[in-house]
């Protein structure tokens, strides 16, 4: 009698386990060149990098631009902040908005873009920032850089056509957010 049973159970988890998507912590890679655009201003110094890790959405909507189109439109990031341990010290949502656990929360405006270097990959991003929220750990950040992204590109536009509008797809991404402030 050939004994597969066990052996297939034992296969099938060591899959699993390599499938299975760790939480973002900021990627200790060296990431490609961060273009000239996406640089903070001379007066500012790296004060933390955080790791995310959760989904950008996007809905099917009725295109503006061309009647009876239909076209996947951003509508928030939705995502865990991690240390570098991999420990959840905030989260990420529309706005956009960054909250620390201690309360503090920024808000932020894209001042400049960048495609990311390998496709299917959401761009890269620097954003002006403003505190509003307590003092705490983001509270003196006034720009942020987004890098190292990984996923988050719109669905396939062949799945947004005018019978889905109002259709929400959640697509997984990664990135690393490098807080800078005022030295």
């Amino acid at each position: 009698m050939i004994r597969l049973a066990p052996l297939s159970l034992t296969l099938a988890a060591a899959v699993l386990a390599a499938c299975a998507q760790a939480p973002s912590k900021p990627s200790a890679a060296a990431p490609a060149a961060v273009p000239a655009a996406l640089q903070p201003g001379a007066g500012q110094a790296l004060v933390a990098t955080i790791g995310a890790n959760g989904v950008q959405i996007y809905e099917c909507r009725a295109d503006k631009d061309k009647p009876g189109a239909a076209a996947w439109v951003f509508v928030a990031p939705e995502a865990d902040l991690l240390d570098a341990q991999g420990k959840t010290i905030g989260k990420h949502y529309a706005g956009p908005s960054w909250e620390s656990l201690d309360g503090s929360k920024l808000v932020g405006t894209v001042k400049a873009r960048a495609a990311a270097p390998q496709a299917g990959n959401i761009p890269w991003l620097l954003l002006t920032t403003r505190s509003v929220g307590p003092a705490g750990s983001f509270a003196k950040t006034n720009s942020i850089q987004r890098i190292n992204t990984e996923g988050g590109e719109a669905p396939p536009a062949a799945g947004c056509t005018t019978a889905a509008i109002g259709k929400v797809e959640r697509v997984g991404y990664t990135a690393d957010y490098l807080l800078f402030a005022d030295k």
